[in-house]
């Protein structure tokens, strides 16, 4: 499974942006995708992760109510919608990709996308 993220940048403190995530190969479909975020010196941190089929979602408690991610099970492609951004959402954000259940744990994921940056700052 390949996975490639779009959509990182530069914004300013309470402005959104909208990352992708397009899974490709055999059984892409067949996964369940999250977002991690990484910020220099930080351990990564689990952002927010989607069932499947889309049907169920999980969310890091520093993002909840901010953040909203979902899926487009035709595209096999899942969106992180970020809204009310904070200079300490500035990170790599990563998709990932698993067939496990342990979505809050990036040790559970199969397969990682090559990091988008997100940098927000006035």
């Amino acid at each position: 499974v390949h996975l490639a993220e779009s959509g990182g940048g530069m914004v300013q403190p309470g402005n959104s942006l909208r990352l992708s995530c397009e899974a490709t190969g055999r059984r892409a479909g067949s996964y369940a995708m999250g977002w991690f975020r990484q910020a220099p010196g930080k351990v990564r941190e689990f952002v927010a992760a989607i069932t499947f089929r889309g049907g169920n979602s999980y969310y890091g408690d520093s993002v909840k109510g901010r953040f909203t991610i979902s899926k487009d099970v035709d595209k096999n492609t899942i969106y992180l919608q970020m809204n009310s951004l904070k200079p300490e959402d500035t990170a790599i954000y990563y998709c990932a990709a698993t067939l496990r259940f342990g979505y809050q744990f990036d040790s559970e994921y199969e397969y990682w996308g090559q990091g988008t940056q997100v940098t927000v700052s006035s």
